[in-house]
């Protein structure tokens, strides 16, 4: 049995253990009538069953599953003839790859086709061990358990503990992943600061980072200024943020306080149908619509606009995350207590005053924090900057020329066959670390506001 047909096993187990285990806890207390005299419910039972059948026998397989392939190899390995065990680890995992086609296969022929059978055969093996130890570790849990329940027995405290365990271990998955990739990060953007000096990257102004490859390669030493990329990236973020909260916030105190409830119930819905239009299709709207109309209008008062540009890219980024800044904004002005604004309309303040004196500032960390949902989306954007911005280098403010983006650039660096111990592959993670701090510096700010807000309205 593999592992997805074992899961699944398992997975009927522990709704069978589920319900066991409510039979079980019935019979103990002496019928359904005497169910009163459990510490605990019948349900709570049934879930530590549950539990117990079904969180062991799941770490098993998963544990199994991920070494398995390791360990079966290794045992595979250890009975190659002398000559082939000294072969590089290169030519041995080629060696090896050709083992395992012709063990899927079934074609034993050639002077490989034992060693294939042996591979087969311990493949076999483990999956019979596999599927009977985890049965046996499922099955065995339950009647442990089985062994301790009585009257007294308290179900509901250690199912709480279980859960909460549960809790602690995907908090801990964040944390662990988010350390994971910051780590990785870091990593290789030490080692691409170790080739290239932090000040050149920092404030250098020209960005071309092809390099030679080989000693023997005619190439550019490159050239990694980022500052060309960050103001392009903050040239575009800065159109989107203009276009989108100024909408965004309108829109939502619009449909929070003047719209009528069908009004309402038709027009949030198709506002937030943008949020589901995929970046492509924006970009194709960018690149097609938007930008020759820039372009058009640009020439018709004798201006020189390029045929990509960042106004084009800024525009309809803009309209791309209108839905985060007025959907979040919305729910935060509709959660401001309803006491607030009937206390200002009943002291003889406009609707408009309320809006501007109570509900606004009441709902300011809402907004603060659907603005800077709306800020990391544009800066993180890709396919938008590709097909309207550009790909150019270009250290401007000019919105009519074309720019390129962080984003795009990392994209770019690390298409294709790349060598990641090169500073041109390393750079793409050098500027993905300066992505994170920055975006980790919106999160502080915001967080100071929404704390320093907050307090007044608690």
């Amino acid at each position: 049995m593999n592992s997805s047909s074992l899961f699944i096993a398992v997975l009927i187990l522990v709704l069978f253990s589920y319900w066991f285990g409510m039979q079980r806890s019935i019979k103990i207390a002496g019928g359904p009538g005497r169910v009163k005299n459990l510490d605990s419910l019948p349900s709570q039972f049934g879930l530590l069953t549950a539990f117990w059948c079904g969180i062991p026998a799941t770490i098993f397989l998963l544990l199994w599953t991920a070494f398995e392939p390791v360990v079966i190899e290794s045992i595979v390995v250890n009975q190659l003839p002398a000559s082939v065990q000294a072969l590089t680890d290169s030519q041995l995992g080629l060696y090896m790859n050709d083992i395992h086609i012709m063990a899927e296969s079934g074609n034993f022929s050639g002077d490989k086709g034992s060693t294939a059978q042996i591979l087969q055969q311990a493949n076999t093996n483990g999956r019979w061990f596999k599927t009977a130890a985890v049965l046996i570790m499922a099955l065995a849990c339950v009647l442990v358990l089985f062994s301790k329940f009585s009257p007294a027995f308290k179900a509901r405290k250690r199912s709480e503990a279980i859960v909460k365990g549960i809790l602690m271990a995907s908090s801990g998955v964040a944390i662990l992943t988010t350390l994971g990739i910051v780590m990785s990060v870091l990593f290789e953007s030490i080692q691409f600061f170790s080739a290239v000096p932090a000040t050149d990257f920092l404030f250098g102004t020209e960005w071309s980072p092809q390099v030679a490859m080989r000693s023997d390669q005619v190439g550019s030493s490159g050239a990694f200024g980022a500052v060309p990329l960050f103001a392009g990236t903050m040239l575009i973020t800065a159109i989107a943020m203009v276009v989108a909260v100024p909408i965004g916030l309108m829109t939502a105190i619009y449909l929070s306080n003047y719209a009528t409830p069908r009004q309402r119930s038709l027009a949030k819905p198709m506002l937030e149908l943008l949020a589901g239009v995929p970046t492509v299709v924006y970009g194709f709207f960018a690149a097609l619509t938007v930008a020759p109309f820039i372009r058009n209008m640009g020439e018709s008062v004798g201006l020189s606009v390029a045929s990509e540009s960042a106004l084009a890219a800024g525009l309809v980024m803009g309209i791309m995350i209108i839905p985060f800044v007025s959907s979040l904004s919305d729910d935060a002005i509709s959660a401001v207590p309803k006491t607030l604004k009937e206390g200002s309309l009943g002291m003889g303040a406009t609707l408009s005053e309320t809006i501007k004196l109570v509900l606004l500032p009441a709902a300011l960390p809402g907004i603060v924090g659907a603005i800077l949902l709306a800020v990391s989306r544009a800066i993180g954007e890709t396919m938008i900057v590709v097909m309207a911005a550009g790909m150019a280098a270009n250290l401007t403010a000019n919105p009519l020329d074309s720019v390129t983006t962080v984003t795009v650039q990392i994209v770019t660096l690390l298409t294709g066959d790349q060598e990641f111990d090169s500073p041109k592959t390393l750079a793409a993670f050098a500027l993905g670390l300066m992505l994170f701090v920055t975006t980790l510096a919106l999160n502080v700010v915001a967080l100071k506001v929404v704390r320093k807000y907050r307090e007044q309205y608690d």
